[in-house]
């Protein structure tokens, strides 16, 4: 091997290496962040990023509903609470509770890594959370199924380091 080409390689430079396709979830976050600051400034007066609140983001949550593909019925529907409806009916269609919480999970990282610190983040804010909560409820209801919440898996403790399982740095 020449000196240089040595050199390139032990430097980390090549001419070969393309740039990393970003993730899925990557470009969905990109995609994501790009449409909410399109919907702060297509606002009258246009909102500036500094100023946003969860108030502008419930009504994100609730302009996007427009687009959703999830059928909710409503209360005086004859088919709300059943699971698979016999017959179409007129109700709505919504963005599915799921959707919107993988969403405000994106967002959230987003604005973080644009700059945005923790303590500020209005897609943390918990209005946020009991509106999330208050569609995954209602949207169960609606469809007549109970909403599961994940078991979070019991950690043992064998008070013995040795015997963890999680990976320790010594």
């Amino acid at each position: 091997m020449s000196r240089e080409r040595g050199k390139d390689i032990a430097e980390g430079s090549s001419e070969n290496q393309q740039p990393a396709t970003p993730s899925r979830y990557e470009s969905q976050k990109r995609r994501d962040w790009n449409t909410f600051g399109q919907y702060l400034k297509n606002q009258r007066p246009p909102v500036p990023l500094s100023q946003c609140n969860s108030n502008h983001i419930l009504d994100f949550l609730r302009y996007l509903d427009q687009f959703g593909k999830t059928k909710v019925h409503l209360q005086g529907c004859v088919f709300y609470g059943q699971p698979e409806p016999p017959a179409p009916c007129t109700c709505p269609l919504r963005q599915a509770w799921g959707s919107l919480d993988a969403l405000i999970g994106r967002l959230r990282a987003a604005y973080e890594e644009n700059g945005g610190t923790p303590e500020t983040n209005p897609f943390a804010n918990a209005s946020i959370r009991v509106y999330l909560r208050e569609v995954r409820d209602y949207q169960a209801k609606a469809r007549g199924i109970p909403h599961k919440k994940k078991k979070k898996k019991q950690i043992s403790s064998k008070g013995d380091d040795e015997s963890s399982s999680a990976m320790q740095f010594s």
